[in-house]
């Protein structure tokens, strides 16, 4: 693509989202960087307006329609997260909004996205083209598409983690040695990415993903961008993207140090120490990135590392049983 989001569109996007999405903190356990031997700072998008960094990108693309498109609305496809940041900002807009869905999303996904005011329509996610539909209820209503990640208005909204992060370590005299960032189809670690490769140049930022979904990580090593096997599985339902996004790729190549891959065990893992030790709710997908540390993927012993926490919308019988086991 010749013609890439740059650390500026990131910072015009915070402008345009101040107010509107929460500025997420980042947190830290002592007693938790005592076991592994270096710091662990965690920015904690399940605090984010519906529970996941994806308000932060909605509301910056939706805030940018035209007035005289407004009327029109929004159609949107997405497991859940960037479902609900579509419908939440669109309402908080005056937009109506369509999603389409997964019928196997967990349903506290579903119920919370028609809560935000948004009509769901649901499809078969091994069988039928999200894409497709998406185009056919575009052209019905004459609505606006808004894209999961492969939009450089969606990108630079969620860069705006990015921006944050370098903006609460600067107080504290903290310099980072590396930042890992969940990864589906890209949206989140590559508008992250281009954010501190302004904020914070020399950081090393890595991509983590699912085991069976890490075609970011597998992209990075072939310099093209890969395919999933259709028949993959992962309790990570927010990072099941079948192949990263032409834009999204297009920015991580020429920014990320690497992708690192963990499995449904070392996120359910990651999930119960981050309820122990920062007593917060974080959903399978949104616990890769801490995975990754806590499995020892990407080494911490005598650094500082910072984890994005991207969502904390898990359904509340899977988190028992996981907390539970």
């Amino acid at each position: 693509m010749s013609a890439l989001p740059t650390y500026e569109d990131v910072q015009a996007a915070a402008k345009r989202i101040a107010g509107h999405a929460v500025r997420t903190p980042l947190l830290n356990s002592p007693s938790l960087d005592a076991k592994l031997g270096g710091r662990l700072l965690v920015k904690a998008e399940p605090l984010q307006r519906t529970g996941s960094f994806k308000f932060r990108g909605a509301y910056n693309k939706i805030a940018q329609i035209p007035a005289a498109d407004r009327a029109r609305g929004v159609v949107a496809y997405s497991s859940g997260n960037h479902a609900q940041g579509v419908a939440a900002a669109a309402t908080m807009l005056g937009l109506p909004s369509w999603i389409i869905m997964p019928a196997d999303a967990p349903a506290i996904k579903i119920a919370r996205t028609k809560e935000f005011g948004a009509t769901v329509v649901s499809y078969d996610r091994y069988t039928d083209d999200r894409e497709a539909l998406g185009v056919e209820l575009q052209k019905k209503y004459g609505a606006t598409l808004v894209r999961p990640y492969d939009d450089p208005d969606i990108l630079c909204g969620q860069g705006t983690v990015g921006l944050e992060i370098a903006a609460q370590c600067q107080p504290l005299g903290i310099v980072p040695d590396a930042a890992i960032v969940c990864c589906g189809g890209g949206g989140l670690v590559s508008g992250t990415a281009l954010a501190l490769s302004g904020a914070l140049p020399s950081l090393p930022v890595y991509a983590a993903e699912p085991a069976d979904f890490d075609e970011t990580r597998r992209s990075l090593v072939s310099g093209k961008r890969e395919s999933n096997a259709l028949d993959a599985r992962s309790i990570c339902d927010a990072l099941l993207a079948p192949t990263p996004g032409e834009l999204t790729f297009a920015v991580n190549r020429k920014l990320l140090a690497g992708g690192l891959a963990v499995t449904d065990d070392e996120v359910r893992s990651a999930m119960r120490t981050v309820f122990v030790e920062f007593k917060l709710v974080v959903e399978p997908g949104g616990a890769v990135a801490i995975a990754s540390v806590l499995s020892g993927k990407l080494p911490i012993a005598g650094k500082t590392i910072v984890a994005v926490a991207s969502g904390g919308n898990v359904d509340p019988a899977m988190f028992a049983q996981i907390i539970g086991a």
